[in-house]
């Protein structure tokens, strides 16, 4: 039982590193105004896309983890 755990974990958590990479990279074009311009709050401002270059580097630990660890 602890050995399907660990992979539906793993999945789960790699998917999850995924999901915060792809969201951190959406939250940067809007913040550099380059997607989705239309009558969001975030296009066009600068802090948007250093928290989503954050978020994107915290996805990418996130997925590199949980494909290493044992």
């Amino acid at each position: 039982m602890g050995g399907l755990f660990n992979t539906v974990f793993k999945i789960v958590s790699t998917l999850l590193g995924v999901l915060m990479v792809c969201l951190g990279g959406v939250w940067i074009l809007q913040g550099l105004d380059i997607a989705f311009q239309g009558g969001s709050f975030m296009a066009g401002d600068p802090k948007w896309a250093v928290y989503g270059a954050i978020l994107a580097l915290f996805g990418v630990g996130q997925a590199i983890w949980s494909v290493t660890r044992r």
